[in-house]
């Protein structure tokens, strides 16, 4: 693309209106800006259509926001379902609640039915929403947990799941072939709804959705018991998880709820924290101040669109608040559930439990221990939506349980994308389990390192901003692709994996074989001893990323295994 020249017509075209001309026009010195704004367009990644808000063809905006929503009502169009309607749902982000109005107006332009929900709420629910309507497609706008400048636009098709290929690629194709923004269709609100083609969605889809995952507790009447002094913080991060996470936890009989007062209402800013990522310790500073205050068990907080979850437990023996990885408190969820399925006699035969290639080899160690497949996808929940979804079609497994590393899993097939909301509760739940038996989550964690062995992960990036940075990835990549690494570290390289490639090379015999995995930028080395290190380039940001794991006999030797296998990989990729 020639950045100057489409910079140039977003500047003079009356295509744009006048505050998005004067705002380019404020840049025209700063040749860098111009290049980042314009030297791509916004693509769908692992997590759907995502950048920082402004103008330009690499920024999320109305103009681009609006052909993204004309691309996906042709795809639409052109399947035959617009009868079926489209949901839409919206986080605290700046322009979310305008950015869907937009999208919903513009489905009801193209004669298609748009459900639009009358506040924001939470990716799981709308995932929900869309297989409670029957809908043939959902649009979520959110940007996650990234900065406050981002905002995005999720992309789900009618079984809740986050697009995947081909479709994702059949809808970009539909929203590039729109050359002109006057191709964009227009309908006021008014007309919409006098043509029944805008419903709002009010707190009936919360009761729905509620009262399934209330369904999903397995010891309703420990929860009950145990919830009258179990003491739990819990925060939004000024996202949508508070619009039902404490009703939630209220419903299912825990009495001592607190959620940080200076966190709980929705706000585009993210006044309080640098970014709201419960990935980032630094997000819990207020949580843990309040936990402290209040002596709470269980310090929960979840990112805006309330899909993932983060969380500290307190170590009884030391009074510290003990912070959990995503593998960590997602397996500890597994453990709890699929141990408990299992002793009460309704854990399935031909269960599942779903993680990703880069996600902690623990899961597959449970998966053996109570005799579950576990199928390995790529990164991003909408790769575990998928293979739900071929379940549910051949009728020859059942989903127990699926997770990725990043913070995220679903604890039922209600839904099929990650739930932030179902955790909190299922970890509260699990709190409420262990405390009747005079133990701590913590306790908890602890014991099933003891039974399978101590599995630490770890996942550094490396980040380069902007076209040149791109670039730097991109050589980084090329360069890792075509060199024949035998050893990272300590550890000999048992097999390699290209899964741009699709190939799988056995470092000893040579042997290639397939990886039956769909396409993608991903390099994975098996190491000896249970170990693994995988790099990719983020689908949603300017970094590349790095994953890694280890397994020790000793929760000292996992940490020295992990920070070694670190510092070389580091080494190698930079």
């Amino acid at each position: 693309m020639d950045y100057q020249k489409e910079y140039q017509k977003w500047c003079e075209n009356l295509e744009f209106d006048e505050e998005t001309r004067k705002e380019l026009q404020e840049i025209k010195e700063d040749e860098k800006e111009i290049e980042d704004r314009f030297y791509k367009e916004l693509e769908f990644g692992t997590a759907g259509l995502r950048g920082i808000i402004g103008a330009g063809t690499n920024r999320m905006n109305r103009y681009t926001v609006g052909k993204a929503t004309q691309g996906l009502a042709n795809y639409i169009l052109e399947q035959g379902t617009e009868k079926k309607g489209v949901v839409i749902s919206y986080d605290s982000r700046k322009m979310s609640k305008e950015f869907s109005m937009q999208t919903a107006l513009i489905f009801c332009a193209n004669g298609i039915k748009a459900y639009l929900f009358e506040n924001l709420r939470p990716v799981p629910e709308l995932s929900f929403a869309v297989r409670e309507l029957k809908a043939t497609a959902g649009v979520m706008i959110t940007a996650s947990h990234n900065p406050p400048k981002y905002n995005g636009y999720k992309v789900y098709w009618d079984d809740g799941a986050q697009i995947v290929s081909p479709r994702d690629k059949d809808i970009i194709a539909k929203v590039r072939a729109i050359q002109n923004f006057s191709e964009i269709k227009q309908i006021t609100k008014e007309e919409a709804i006098q043509k029944g083609l805008l419903t709002i969605i009010g707190t009936e889809m919360d009761d729905k959705y509620l009262n399934v995952l209330k369904n999903s507790v397995l010891n309703p009447q420990i929860v009950k018991e145990q919830g009258k002094t179990l003491k739990v913080v819990y925060t939004p991060l000024h996202g949508t998880g508070n619009t039902i996470a404490k009703r939630l936890l209220n419903e299912i009989g825990l009495e001592n709820v607190y959620v940080v007062p200076e966190q709980s209402e929705p706000d585009g800013d993210f006044p309080t924290v640098d970014y709201p990522n419960p990935e980032d310790p630094k997000a819990f500073k207020l949580a843990l101040e309040l936990a402290k205050k209040v002596e709470a068990d269980v310090v929960l907080a979840t990112d805006p669109d309330a899909d993932r979850l983060g969380i500290f437990a307190k170590d009884a023996k030391t009074g510290e608040y003990m912070t959990y990885t995503g593998n960590m408190s997602a397996l500890l969820i597994a453990e709890y559930r699929i141990s408990q399925m299992k002793e009460k006699g309704i854990l399935p035969e031909n269960g599942m439990l779903i993680t990703t290639i880069v996600s902690s080899n623990l899961a597959k160690a449970i998966a053996k221990h109570y005799n579950l497949d576990c199928p390995e996808v790529l990164t991003g929940f909408k790769n575990i939506g998928a293979v739900m979804k071929k379940a549910e079609e051949n009728h020859d497994k059942t989903y127990v349980f699926g997770y990725e590393e990043s913070y995220g899993c679903l604890i039922g097939d209600y839904a099929r994308d990650k739930d932030g909301i179902a955790a909190v509760m299922a970890l509260c739940e699990a709190a409420c389990y262990y405390q009747a038996q005079g133990k701590t989550l913590w306790d908890a964690m602890n014991d099933i390192y003891e039974k399978y062995g101590y599995y630490k992960e770890a996942q550094p990036s490396i980040v380069r901003e902007g076209a040149e940075g791109a670039q730097e990835i991109k050589d980084m990549m090329t360069k890792m692709r075509n060199t024949n690494i035998e050893k990272v570290g300590d550890y000999k390289v048992l097999t390699f994996k290209d899964v741009e490639k699709g190939i799988v090379k056995n470092m000893k015999t040579g042997e290639i074989t397939k990886t039956g995995l769909p396409q993608s930028n991903v390099l994975y080395y098996e190491l000896e001893d249970d170990a693994w290190c995988c790099i990719r380039p983020s689908g949603t940001e300017p970094k590349i990323k790095l994953y890694m794991g280890v397994k020790g006999k000793t929760n000292e030797e996992a940490n020295q295994k992990l920070e070694n296998l670190k510092e070389a990989m580091l080494k190698i990729v930079q």
